[in-house]
């Protein structure tokens, strides 16, 4: 089987880890040498250079998930993280002093920033830094191209980079609206659209829906692969009874005019079989009286445990929704 997850964030990491997890233990010869397949397409929007190196939070989160190396308590960085050098950086006053790498993060993006100035493209780096360890996975970067997230924050247009709006302001400022810029230039990375039209199911993570998968399906030829795709397009909610699982979602949703609950974010969507993105959509358990709704859009709806506290539960979540893609 061969599985391929839009995905982006906190929500994407722990998704793909429950993914895999339970590929490893219910497909025959899961662990090794299996015909199952993981693939993430992961957004890059919010990369980005700084102090001269170049940051792809995203690709990051996912890979340190994978490998045992994230901070869950945090939910961002390495185990065991110091930060000496951001802290010299602050004293020599470079960077954002708001915006702090740990020193291990920092030895993540030296090594990505050295392979892009030989040549290298991001698709490449990434095969070659995520080679270190057994992730399960193939991570891909929805574009080699420099396609980074601003967001407008006022009516005169003044914008920032997503990471400023997020980190710094912590979604404080209302967004008028984000901007990609350079997407209408960009391609998909090598790789992507055959791991689209070549999978038997391809799965929406629960990530953020404007910055993290919006993004990717802003890439010029990546909706269009999925509108093709025979394989079914099942997604998860990131909405559970009205509020986000994580991060804040909500008010990017809001300031491209979607309410924060499982069934907006459907319509949002949209149904495949009217020109969007969806076959299948889960929601929680909390969220069961909105299933009517979304079918009723032309999306096929189930209720199930959304949240994802530990690796079991985020296994059970991606066994039911390999099993509603099957049915």
């Amino acid at each position: 089987m061969k599985i391929t997850v839009l995905s982006g964030g906190v929500g994407g990491a722990r998704f793909i880890r429950g993914l895999r997890q339970h590929v490893r233990s219910a497909l025959p010869d899961g662990a090794a040498g299996s015909t199952a397949e993981l693939t993430a397409i992961v957004n890059t929007g919010d990369d980005m250079w700084l102090t001269g190196v170049r940051i792809a939070p995203d690709l990051d989160s996912i890979m340190y998930t994978l490998a045992g190396e994230n901070d869950e308590e945090r939910g961002w960085g390495r185990i065991g993280e110091t930060e000496r050098v951001s802290a010299e950086l602050r004293a020599y006053g470079v960077g954002w002093p708001w915006f702090t790498l740990g020193d291990l993060d920092l030895g993540t993006h030296l090594a990505r920033t050295s392979l892009l100035r030989d040549g290298l493209p991001l698709s490449e780096v990434t095969r070659r830094i995520t080679s270190r360890w057994d992730l399960g996975a193939t991570l891909l970067p929805a574009t080699d191209d420099e396609v980074e997230t601003h967001v407008v924050v006022d009516d005169a247009g003044t914008s920032m980079h997503f990471q400023e709006w997020w980190t710094r302001h912590r979604a404080a400022l209302p967004a008028r609206a984000f901007v990609q810029h350079r997407v209408e230039a960009a391609r998909p990375a090598p790789g992507v659209l055959e791991a689209i039209g070549s999978a038997d199911v391809i799965l929406v993570a629960p990530s953020n829906p404007v910055v993290s998968i919006g993004t990717v399906l802003g890439i010029p030829g990546i909706r269009e692969a999925i509108a093709a795709a025979p394989a079914p397009v099942v997604g998860v909610s990131p909405i559970i009874a009205g509020a986000v699982v994580r991060g804040m979602a909500d008010a990017c949703l809001s300031a491209i005019g979607v309410a924060t609950s499982a069934q907006a974010v459907a319509a949002h969507y949209g149904a495949r079989s009217a020109g969007g993105l969806l076959d299948a959509w889960l929601v929680d358990q909390a969220d069961a009286a909105a299933v009517p709704a979304v079918e009723a859009a032309g999306i096929r709806a189930t209720a199930v445990p959304l949240w994802m506290r530990d690796p079991e539960s985020s296994a059970r979540l991606a066994a039911d929704a390999l099993a509603f893609a099957t049915r």
